[in-house]
């Protein structure tokens, strides 16, 4: 994907189920530290390099295998951890349109971001063409939150994110 400013390879993956296409892609929220931005926490989680020791919140998430397959920050880099033909650990436990394990056919994208804050013009605009390119390639039926296939359990990306913004800027590409 041309959009994408640096690959940084996860483990934290696998193949698709045999005959699955990518027709879903969620949009989650991140921040590590919780509400704090800029830092490599992230994309040590997603690649298991994470320092227990070095916040006290990562002590409890350092263990967690886990991965998207691309993570916007704030300033509208564009990281990606898995190619998107393969099956990133993202969703969880989840569930859309009657279907469970959403990440046999969905892609994930991460938006540095959290519950309490807005997220940025630049993350926008990265998102609708990330999603823009992502559809010219994949059989894309929806984007939904991550709290829309685990209601109950997640909330991201939060009473923040703008949903019909970014509507109008796919229908703007």
């Amino acid at each position: 994907m041309s959009i994408v400013n640096l690959y940084l390879p996860s483990p934290n993956f696998d193949e698709r189920p045999e005959g699955e296409s990518i027709r879903l892609i969620v949009v989650h929220a991140i921040s590590l530290p919780p509400d704090q931005f800029g830092g490599p926490g992230v994309a040590q989680l997603f690649t298991n390099t994470l320092d227990p020791d070095g916040h006290p919140y990562y002590a409890s998430i350092h263990h967690l295998r886990v991965s998207a397959h691309y993570f916007i920050r704030r300033d509208g880099k564009v990281v990606r951890f898995v190619d998107p033909v393969l099956r990133a650990w993202h969703a969880g436990v989840s569930s859309w349109n009657g279907r469970e394990r959403c990440n046999d056919f969905s892609i994930g994208i991460e938006l540095e971001g959290c519950d309490t804050l807005p997220f940025e013009d630049v993350q926008y605009r990265q998102l609708a063409g990330l999603i823009d390119e992502l559809k010219r390639h994949y059989p894309i039926e929806a984007v939904v939150g991550h709290a829309d296939i685990a209601p109950g359990r997640k909330t991201d990306p939060g009473p923040f994110f703008d949903w019909a913004r970014l509507r109008r800027d796919l229908e703007s590409m």
